[in-house]
């Protein structure tokens, strides 16, 4: 096991009973004035300070394979911290080309 994924503790729920699902659904039907929130925190600008967006939750990932023109992958590793990184910067850019395709539609759409 290597360090990185020593770090992560991964909690498996058993099914949800029927009395959960019960209890689950009568909660949905509260209305939000009846909820008592009284037991937890306000959050002020001290937490917002050291809060970090994205640590919780990852987008799942699917390995492939994936053929790259020589010059594009060896450009993404030379600029990549000590060669490592590279196959995430290569995500990020077709993230951010996607994201932008779809801001581009959504313009012409509306």
């Amino acid at each position: 096991m290597n360090d990185e994924s020593s770090k992560f503790v991964r909690y498996v729920p058993g099914p949800i009973t029927p009395e959960q699902i019960e209890r689950m659904g009568k909660l949905a039907d509260l209305p939000d004035s009846e909820i008592d929130f009284s037991d937890i925190p306000e959050l002020d600008d001290a937490f917002f300070e050291n809060a970090k967006q994205g640590t919780m939750y990852r987008l799942m990932k699917r390995q492939t394979t994936l053929r790259l023109d020589a010059d594009i992958l060896d450009w993404f590793k030379r600029h990549a911290k000590n060669g490592k990184g590279y196959q995430t910067d290569i995500n990020k850019a077709l993230r951010a080309y996607v994201v932008a395709q779809e801001r581009r539609a959504a313009r012409k759409a509306g």
